[in-house]
């Protein structure tokens, strides 16, 4: 089977991603190493993947270019919530497991858009540049 084909088989029905919400593990220069010392990354994925399993998309992406604030993850809204004036929410320093948790929770209560963050996050949540936002997003 070629990459091609593979990605085509494992990509999801057209719509169903967007449904739910997204998070974005970033595991490039910086986030998910040895840079960020205390922290297992992969139980902290893995930890994500199974909390969130049929809930929301979990992806790992390479470097976000926000190094300074590793880790980094980036909760995107479902369609609902889209619908309802929800945007990306950028979150960065989640570097240990009660972050992952309110982060978790709060995807599971339906994320942005469809619930406030719990207070918490507004410790990591940050803003990056429209440059960096534009390349995850796919803006042009």
């Amino acid at each position: 089977m070629s990459k091609r084909s593979r990605r085509a088989a494992a990509a999801p029905k057209p719509g169903a991603a967007a449904a739910r919400p997204t998070v974005t593990v970033c595991c490039g220069c910086c986030c998910g190493t040895l840079k960020v010392p205390g922290l297992d990354h992969a139980a902290q994925l893995k930890d994500l993947r199974q909390a969130l399993d049929g809930i929301a998309t979990v992806r790992v992406t390479d470097c976000l270019d926000a190094c300074e604030r590793a880790n980094v993850i980036v909760v995107q809204p479902s369609a609902a919530g889209r619908k309802a004036g929800g945007r990306p929410v950028w979150l960065g320093l989640v570097n240990d497991p009660d972050a992952t948790a309110d982060i978790t929770a709060w995807v599971e209560n339906g994320g942005p858009g469809v619930t406030d963050a719990p207070d918490i996050l507004d410790l990591y949540r940050f803003q990056p540049s429209r440059r960096v936002q534009a390349e995850l997003h796919g803006d042009a």
